[in-house]
This record gives structure tokens, sequence and C-alpha cells, in this order.
């Protein structure tokens, strides 16, 4: 593919490669720049860039003192990163360690027990322990009374919040609701940030094992990652019999 030059800056140009690189620079950020206004946003960066460079030039600030330095501090920060990515470059996982690793370690991928649950959200107390005495007697159902008085969205659901699992409510939440059994209500109104709640458990749903297939990625990754760190542990410790070190 042809490299088209965009731009001319005096003796220098700017390229779509230069473009596409800056993109890419940009990490998850590029995807707002991706477009045609933002490429140009991108362009005059870089006619910015060479505007720069080439006055540099002209003044001759490669021979300043305080240039040289912050290269030499450059240079040997990016001869560190290079020598660093060389040690672990080899590093791989295969398919057969990552399926190994997830059959001989099960309790990393047990799942986690969820529950569905819905409730009722009131300010006070009072008012939580008169709807409460209404459920008890059979006046109204939970679902009706939190469509009718909760102030949480939920209550447009009946209270429904859906499946979740530990720790993802608030902590007072969280404690009651895992203690209930399927289909009971809240003795009394949980208190938290947010108000008074009644709890009404649904139903709790087991843990159940994530499967290989769907992990199987992610897990080479930290795989890959531990035997990284463990190659430059490695390299670290072979560099200091060939540099002994002193602390001072």
């Amino acid at each position: 593919m042809e490299n088209k030059v965009l731009a001319k800056v005096g003796p220098l140009t700017v390229t779509e490669e230069e473009v596409e690189i800056f993109l890419a620079g940009l990490g998850q950020r590029g995807q707002a720049y991706n477009n045609p206004e933002g490429r140009k946003v991108i362009l005059e960066q870089l006619i910015g860039n060479k505007l720069f460079l080439l006055d540099a030039r002209r003044n001759l600030l490669e021979a300043e003192p305080e240039f040289k330095a912050e290269l030499a501090r450059v240079k040997e920060e990016l001869l560190i990163s290079y020598a660093t990515n060389k040690a672990v470059q080899s590093v791989k996982v295969s398919d057969e360690e990552a399926k190994a690793y997830y059959d001989a370690n099960p309790e990393q991928f047990a799942g986690e027990e969820t529950v569905n649950a819905s409730h009722i959200l009131v300010e006070s107390e009072e008012n939580a322990l008169a709807i409460l005495a209404k459920i008890n007697a059979g006046e109204i159902s939970f679902e009706d009374a939190a469509m009718e008085s909760s102030t949480c969205p939920s209550g447009q659901r009946g209270g429904n919040l859906g499946d979740f699992g530990r720790g993802q409510m608030v902590p007072e939440f969280d404690t009651a609701v895992f203690a209930m059994e399927v289909g009971e209500i809240s003795a009394a109104p949980v208190k938290t940030q947010f108000g008074y709640h009644l709890i009404k458990v649904n139903a709790k749903n087991p843990a159940q094992p994530t499967p290989y297939e769907a992990i199987a990625e992610q897990l080479k990754e930290m795989l890959v990652g531990q035997k990284r760190r463990d190659a430059y542990q490695s390299r670290v410790n072979q560099l200091k019999i060939l540099y002994p070190v002193d602390l001072l």
C-alpha cells in the first residue's frame, strides 16, 4: 500500500503511515480520532511536530548540554526496556499448559453462588414496617408493594434486582440476602446508606464452574504474565552473579 504524503513541511513530509502510527499510539483513546475530523487534528499535531523539529535543528538545540543529558537518559531507558523485553520475549504458554493448569486448580474456577432477589426501598423504618405488616397480613403482595412504594427504579419490576453474587451489593444488604432462604421475606427492614430495605429471595443459584473454553485466552494471558515474571527474576539473578550488587 502506498504511503501517501499528506503534507509537506519545508523539506520534511507527513505521511499517512505517520498518522496511523500516531493513532495506534493513542490506544483506546484513538477510537475518538479514527474519523476524518479526528485525523485532521492528528495531521495538524504532526505538522506542528515537524515545525518544531526544523526549528530545533536550525537553532542547533541538539548541541545544548541539557538536551544531550536528556537524550542520554531516554536512550538508557529505551535500552533497559529493550533488554528486558528480549529476556522474556521467548515466553509462551501452550493450550496444553493452560488446560493442565485449569484441571489442577479447580477451586480457582469454581464460580460463585448467586441469588435472585427483590426489594422495596423506602426512606424511613416506620414506613418499611408498615409495608411489611401489610405484606405479612396478605393485604398486598410484595411485588405490588414494590411498585406502589419503592423509591428504587426496580420498583417498576416489582422490586426485582435480577441475579447477583456476593459483594455486588452494599455490605448490610449482602449479608442479609445471602443468609435468607428461597421465598423468605426479611423479618425486619435492613438499613443501608440508601434507606430501609424489605428483601425477598426469589431463587438461589449454586456455584457453577467456569468452562475452560470461556476463559482459555484469559488464562493463557495470566500464565504468560507469570512466566514472564519468573523469566525476568531468573535473568536478574543471573546478572547479579555477573555484576555483584552491594547495598550501601
